[in-house]
This record gives structure tokens, sequence and C-alpha cells, in this order.
């Protein structure tokens, strides 16, 4: 907490605290309990406009954002949440001391201020509130952000994210198209017959994603627990109990590296729907993201950068195999081990670490040669198996599961698959994987025991989606750094 008496306060900040003791000294509590609103600001022009208003008086609140003294007569702005108002403040209607002891001298850009007026319209034609009465709500010890719009550099905006807001008002507006986003997303599944759950946070195995847990314990029952890095195994639980269609929009942790596009706590949408399959997941996810498209933006197009992007389906479908083919010239089918893909790799000087397994060598062939090229939505599909424990293999194809992911923008926006609902299968593919585990692969799954013995019961034929919805996001507000669109990013200790 900062030091009231510290010889290193800023004199403005020194001068307001002085106001403070003053106000305190006269008896004004500088932040009461107590506020009188009758209407926010977009509601009083609304009904002024309307005309509503009329003799009336309204009780507003805001922030003092601007305030231009001119004698005896006195303009400034006050904000809130719904928008911005002028108010106007004359001698002769407040009375000279509160005009002159109060609203000229102990008020300051920042404080947050109730009034209490009359709504007229000025010779200019501005709506504005003439002010009867003004008190003070809650004193502003530090002034506001370089004359209230300096506020650019990054580290600053996203450390302080609140004077990042106060000070960008389009900031404000990324935000609000993210909670549009996400209304759109539930209305679409809501409205398709699917239920919203929750599953649990804390787990005491991880799995549903290739990603290294955050670890954590449980004192009373000495056991330790692992943040979920997805929902999967929980949401396909409940399609062995019952439910057809569930969905859930929550957060998921991944103890990975923070990059434009990573960010080690985010927002993930996960649905599961039984008796359809990737084929099924891929119409309904080209339907469902249209459907946010109009209803966030009023159409299918979105700027991105220097690209127009366009969500009207259908999304050209290109195999994996044949997109990495063409982008570099190796068909990682005919390497079907870990050791011969890595010796073609680097025979193109692609760096290929020694401790990499197949999967993770052809993902990298993907990051680095396809991923980046795939500005409009689109999806690759059939994916080897090795990077993919949890799909149901294709038919006549051991070695491939049906798997698709979507890209926007040059990054993964999804991820799908047919589900492997075969006890016997994934138990052994849990196997694979906890050997890969035991080896030194932090991201291979565990053993769940627990999912085997749910699928023993008999999970439906399904297919399974999961998207950031970070990602997404930055889509629709043309970001292109994840810390953008999240409110509070983690960031790394301030030195």
């Amino acid at each position: 907490m900062t030091d009231f008496n510290s010889q290193e306060l800023l004199d403005q900040e020194r001068a307001r605290r002085q106001k403070l003791q003053q106000l305190q000294a006269q008896g004004i509590d500088p932040y009461p309990a107590r506020v009188q609103r009758s209407h926010s600001i977009a509601e009083v022009r609304t009904a002024f406009a309307e005309g509503q208003l009329a003799e009336q008086t309204v009780h507003l609140t805001g922030r003092l954002v601007a305030r231009r003294v001119m004698g005896k007569l006195s303009f400034g702005h006050i904000e809130d949440g719904s928008g911005r108002l002028q108010i106007m403040v004359r001698r002769d209607v407040l009375g000279a001391e509160r005009y002159n002891g109060f609203f000229k001298k102990m008020l300051d850009l920042g404080d947050i201020v109730g009034v209490e007026g009359l709504m007229v319209t000025t010779r200019t034609g501005e709506i504005t509130c003439q002010v009867t009465g003004i008190e003070l709500l809650a004193k502003a010890l530090k002034p506001m952000p370089d004359k209230w719009h300096g506020l650019k550099d990054p580290e600053v905006r996203q450390r302080q994210r609140y004077l990042d807001l106060l000070a960008n008002p389009e900031v404000r507006d990324v935000f609000r198209t993210r909670a549009a986003i996400l209304r759109a997303l539930r209305e679409y599944l809501d409205g398709e017959g699917f239920l919203e759950v929750e599953t649990p946070i804390l787990q005491p195995v991880y799995g549903g994603a290739a990603a290294e847990p955050f670890i954590t314990h449980h004192n009373y029952l000495h056991q330790d627990l692992y943040l979920r890095i997805s929902f999967e195994l929980y949401l396909k639980r409940l399609l062995v109990g019952g439910y057809d269609r569930v969905y859930e929009i929550g957060r998921d942790f991944r103890n990975e590296g923070i990059s434009h596009k990573h960010n080690p706590e985010f927002t993930q949408l996960e649905f599961y729907e039984a008796y359809t399959d990737y084929e099924g997941v891929m119409a309904r996810t080209e339907a469902m993201l249209a459907y946010v498209a109009q209803q966030v933006t009023g159409g299918y197009e979105l700027q991105w950068g220097e690209h127009t992007l366009d969500f009207r389906p259908p999304w050209p479908r290109i195999p994996l195999r044949q997109a990495i083919f063409d982008a570099c010239g190796i068909d990682y089918a005919e390497y079907p081990d870990a050791d011969s893909l890595r010796a073609a790799m680097r025979a193109l000087k692609i760096d290929a670490p020694a401790d990499a397994g197949r999967g993770k060598l052809i993902d990298k062939l993907l990051s680095l040669f396809v991923e980046p090229n795939l500005i409009q939505p689109t999806f690759l599909v059939d994916y080897p198996v090795d990077v993919s424990p949890l799909a149901k293999k294709k038919p006549g194809d051991p070695q491939t599961v049906e798997r698709f992911e979507g890209f926007v923008g040059g990054m993964e926006l999804c991820n799908a698959f047919s589900e492997l609902n075969d006890p016997l299968d994934q138990l052994q593919r849990f196997l694979d994987q906890g050997r890969d585990l035991e080896a030194g692969d932090k991201e291979a799954h565990p053993v769940d025991e627990d999912y085997v013995n749910a699928l023993s019961y008999g999970m439906p034929p399904a297919g399974g989606f999961g998207m950031g919805i970070d990602r997404l996001t930055m889509l629709f507000t043309n970001q292109n750094n994840i810390r953008e669109v999240i409110l509070f990013p983690h960031l790394r200790p301030e030195s």
C-alpha cells in the first residue's frame, strides 16, 4: 500500500490527498455509502430525446472526465459505463459557496460524482444536464493517465487493465464484443438442444489434450490434484450417463509457454453430441460460427489485418497429409516411425529434436509450413493416430483417425473428432501414452481408469468439439495478440 506521507508522491497526488483531508475536515464523506441515481447516461439521453423529462429533475452519476471553468459558468462531461454527457454548472444556480469552494476547488478530473438537475439542449444542440446539485461519490487520489487518452504502452495497459479501460474506449468495445460472442454461442447451442453443464476444474487425473498440467495439493485429502487442461473426459462421461448433447464454456489451464496466441489460463468451448461423427461436427461448426458472425457483426465477413475473412459455409476440407506434402514435400505416411521422419526432416534442414515422437514431429511440420498460410476458414482433416489418442480410427486405415482442426487467420481455432468409444482400444492408447509419459513426455496422457470404466458401460457414437474463445475474439476484434482479448492476462513478474 502507498504511504500517504511519502515524499515521493507526485505533486498531483499530494494535492488530491490534501483535498481529501480538507473534505473530511469539513465533515464531507469522500466515499459515501449511498448514492441517488435515476438514470444511466444512455437512459437519460433516450428519455430526453423522446420528450419524457420536461421540467423533471434527474439524478445522474459518473466520472468527471472534462471540465472548462469560465468564471460564473462552467461546462464539463461525466461518463458512466453507458456513455458520456455534458453538464452545465452555473454559479447563480448552484450557489457561490458550492460553486467556488466545492466544484472549482475540491473536485478533480477522475472523481466520481453525482449530479442532479434538469435536462436541456444548449444553443449548439448538445444534450446537457443543467446542474442544480453536485456531490462527490469517490475521490480519485491518482490522476488519470496522460490527459485521459494517452495510455499506449502495452505493458502498462495489460498490467493495469483498469487504466487501459479508462483511457481507451475502444478497449472496452473489445470486451463487449467478447461478451456478444459468448452470448451468441450459447444462443446457438441452446437452440440446438444442447445442455450447458459444469465439470470439475480440480481433477485427480488430467486428460483430453496434449498439454502439461498445473499441479496443486488438497491438504485435507493429502492428494495431488491438477487444474484441468480440458473438459473432454468428463463431458463424455455425461454421454454415457444419458445426455445426448452437452457443452461447457469455461477456463482451462496449461503449463506452457506464453506467446501472441497462448496464455496459460484461457477460455474454451467444448461440446459433445451423440449419434454423429466428425463430418456432422464440421457441418455444425460452420453453422455455429456463421450464426455467431451474423449475431455479432450483422454479416459473414470480418476484417483481419489486411484480410477479409469470410465465415460463409462451406469451408474447404483438406487432408492433413496432403496439406503438409504440398507445403514442404514430406509425405509423413512414408515414415512410419519417429526416427525415419526425423531423418527426412533433417535432410531438408528442418529442426527435428531427438526426443520428439512421431506425432510431435508431424505437428511441427503442420505448425511451420501449413498453419501460417491458412487465413480463410479451413478444415484440415484425417490426422495420424500418433497425435490423436481419443479419436476414432478411420475405417480401412488404422493409422489415421477421424479428426479435423479448423484454422482461421493463420492459427488453429478449433479441434474435433469422431470420439473413440471402444473401451479396450482406449485403454491400449492410454497405456501407449503412459509409456511416453514415463519416458519424459510431459504432455502425454496418463491412464484414466475411471474414464475407461465409464466407456465399458457403453458410450454412443459421438462427435466432440473444442474451440478457444480467446482466439475467436481475436478474429472478431482484429487483434493479433491474445493478451488484448483477456481482461487480466498472465504476465511475467515486474523486474
